[in-house]
């Protein structure tokens, strides 16, 4: 429990410094196109940062806190490739760090489906 709690409350830290950085540092720098590829990065580090708070929570109660756990790094995984890829594209420009982005949907996905089947 308490490895998640840690971990999602450390994203939601970052998701926030990052959410001002944005919107203080970057908006004057960036395109509107680029500005909008770096908030949804920040969309998702907070709404899966929560989610990491959430399964940290929830853990101690479900029969399968292994799958929990294991849901609670997926998530992690996708904060890092998916939020960290756009987050990069967004700065550099490089638009080849988009290749990267599926494989964080593909973990946030992965970790959501090991919740369910958690919890049923």
């Amino acid at each position: 429990m308490q490895t998640l709690v840690v971990l999602g409350s450390i994203m939601m830290f970052l998701a926030v410094a990052l959410g001002a950085f944005g919107a203080h540092a970057l908006k004057r720098k960036l395109s509107a196109d680029m500005i909008k590829i770096y908030e949804t990065g920040v969309q998702y580090h907070i709404a899966h940062g929560l989610g990491l708070i959430l399964l940290g929570l929830i853990e101690g109660r479900l029969e399968q806190s292994s799958l929990i756990m294991a849901a609670g790094w997926l998530l992690f995984a996708g904060i890092l490739l998916f939020s960290g890829s756009l987050y990069a594209l967004s700065i550099t420009g490089v638009r080849k760090l988009g290749a990267i982005t599926p494989l964080g949907g593909v973990a946030f996905l992965a970790g959501w489906v090991m919740v369910i089947i958690a919890a049923l």
